[in-house]
């Protein structure tokens, strides 16, 4: 069973998401909150395995609860829903730990699956908003010069293990990676793992933002 909290300053969509998790055998809410304070709040106090975050509330937004609700180091992780008006909050919520990103009209599966991705320590983008929110950050990082040097992170990777952080940085998901390289999605896990512990990644999320701050990945390159 996995635990959620609803963070929505809208009374309607926090009902209509609690009916459709409370619908499923696999997902109960256990909580509700109207903004980013009260989610801080209810998140030390009932500990869900996953927050689902808006982004637009009044008072404290959702990007400052992900933040406070992260370098709070407990369990609870945190997936945001957005819509394409919010751009500017991506690279943001990115850097606050947010370990996911959903479109509000997402079809149920694709909500329940994300959560679910979620909760499993996996991170989940909605493909529709992944190159948007990788252009978006991508504009918020500089261009990484030849002379800068290599991040020491880097150099612990096997040759095999670098290509895998590209291809994450690029947004790939497992399945296109087993079929660029051949290999099985079993065997992409656990490169991707690797890579993860190995640059100190906490999510495929995080490691999109090292592969950007790397140079390694830059909006239009495929």
């Amino acid at each position: 069973m996995t635990t959620v909290l609803v963070v929505d300053d809208q009374q309607l969509q926090r009902y209509g998401f609690r009916v459709l998790l409370d619908s499923m055998p696999e997902t109960e809410v256990v909580g509700e909150a109207a903004n980013g304070a009260e989610a801080v709040r209810r998140t030390a106090e009932l500990r869900p395995d996953v927050v689902l975050m808006d982004v637009r509330m009044p008072g404290m937004d959702g990007i400052e609860a992900t933040r406070r609700i992260v370098e709070a180091g407990g369990r609870s992780r945190v997936l945001v829903l957005t819509t394409f008006d919010v751009d500017e909050y991506v690279h943001a919520a990115l850097r606050a730990g947010a370990s996911g990103f959903l479109l509000k009209d997402a079809r149920p599966e694709e909500l329940l699956a994300g959560i679910r991705a979620v909760a499993g320590g996996d991170a989940v983008i909605a493909p529709a908003l992944t190159r948007r929110i990788l252009d978006e950050y991508a504009r918020h990082v500089p261009v990484r010069r030849g002379d800068a040097g290599e991040d020491p992170r880097l150099a612990s990777l096997t040759e095999r293990e670098r290509e895998i952080l590209v291809a994450i940085g690029k947004g790939w998901t497992n399945g296109e990676i087993a079929a660029r390289f051949v290999v099985s999605e079993s065997t992409v896990k656990t490169h991707v793992g690797r890579v993860l512990a190995k640059i100190g990644a906490r999510d495929r999320v995080q490691a999109v933002i090292f592969a950007y701050d790397q140079g390694l990945a830059r909006p239009g390159i495929s």
